[in-house]
């Protein structure tokens, strides 16, 4: 994701101390960040599910493009420089390369999720129990309509399973 890098321009360099949050979960603001240096983690509920050091990392393209919540809370492991776009669905209609590389990102990401429940589903889908849903699971991210995205969690889940 460094290609990223060469298109951080119109937005504001932020300095960002160990310890500080640079996102909430369920908060919506609109805002796209880049990481410049430094280390953030990525917290979903009480658990840390990524660590982002590579320069060129993204966070809050899945609420801008999905208009929705941020779906996790960002927070810097050790001092960090992050580029901010306030007006994040402005930046990427202004750069198209940009949203291309977001839609490359968010397709692998996919990829290795769909491969990864095509597999539990190979090893553990005869088992009659609650991994036994992961073909339905599977079906249900192939056949969603844009407007209906909701993800489901031990916590809430989606009634459409």
């Amino acid at each position: 994701m460094r290609a990223v890098l060469d298109y951080c321009t119109g937005g504001t360099e932020r300095e960002v101390a160990a310890g500080m949050l640079v996102l909430h979960e369920g908060s919506k603001t609109g805002h796209l960040f880049v990481l410049l240096e430094g280390r953030l983690e990525v917290i979903k509920g009480d658990s840390v599910v990524a660590v982002l050091n590579e320069p060129g990392a993204m966070l809050g393209e899945m609420s801008v493009l999905l208009d929705q919540p941020h779906t996790a809370t960002v927070r810097a492991a050790s001092d960090s420089v992050i580029y901010e776009f306030d007006d994040a669905a402005a930046f990427l209609r202004d750069q198209p390369a940009v949203a291309l590389l977001i839609a490359r990102l968010l397709a692998q990401r996919l990829n290795v999720a769909t491969t990864y429940l095509a597999d539990l589903m190979h090893q553990y889908g005869d088992h009659g129990n609650h991994l036994s849903m992961v073909g339905e699971l599977l079906q249900s991210m192939i056949n969603l309509p844009p407007t209906q995205v909701s993800p489901g969690s031990d916590r809430q889940s989606d009634s459409r399973l």
